[in-house]
């Protein structure tokens, strides 16, 4: 389990990052639709209970209240795993406080865990918040997906190797 303190602002708790449970499916469907316009449904986040790259971050407050998660998981390539960040999402009050920085440095390093050589992910062409968040863990641009999502957004699939 990790830790992530607040910046100190008032009010903000103390975070902690640990593989999801199903007790946490409700709260991080509930995220999903708040926070993407196109979100996965509950049977999909349901699916990858069981990886090791599902983890939540947790506010240390007694309802618990998730306020981040991040889904990766590695798939056979050739013989080598290649890491697969799915899905990434923290909810707005807790932004700009290191728990998307905590969570993909904690999935990288369950996906190192299975000899995965590489990891990639999708990313909305217009999201350049988190493009520089990937960027600053070394990932690169490795070709664009037009009209990836339903709204015609395309889609850049970044890489970085492990």
């Amino acid at each position: 389990m990790t830790t992530v303190s607040s910046d100190g602002a008032e009010g903000a708790a103390d975070i902690r990052i640990r593989t999801a449970e199903r007790a946490d499916l409700l709260e991080v469907h509930r995220l999903e639709q708040a926070v993407f316009p196109q979100p996965w449904p509950f049977a999909a986040l349901e699916s990858y209970l069981e990886e090791p790259g599902f983890l939540v971050a947790d506010t240390d407050t007694n309802d618990a209240r998730v306020a981040g998660y991040i889904i990766a998981d590695a798939v056979p390539n050739h013989g080598t795993p290649l890491g697969h960040v799915k899905d990434l999402a923290v909810r707005a009050e807790y932004r700009r406080e290191g728990i998307a920085t905590t969570l993909l440095e904690r999935a990288l390093s369950v996906l190192e865990s299975v000899d995965a050589a590489s990891a990639k992910l999708e990313v909305r062409a217009e999201n350049e918040g988190a493009m520089d968040l990937y960027r600053s863990f070394d990932f690169e641009h490795q070709k664009t997906i037009p009209n990836y999502y339903s709204n015609g957004e395309d889609a850049l699939v970044m890489v970085r190797l492990l």
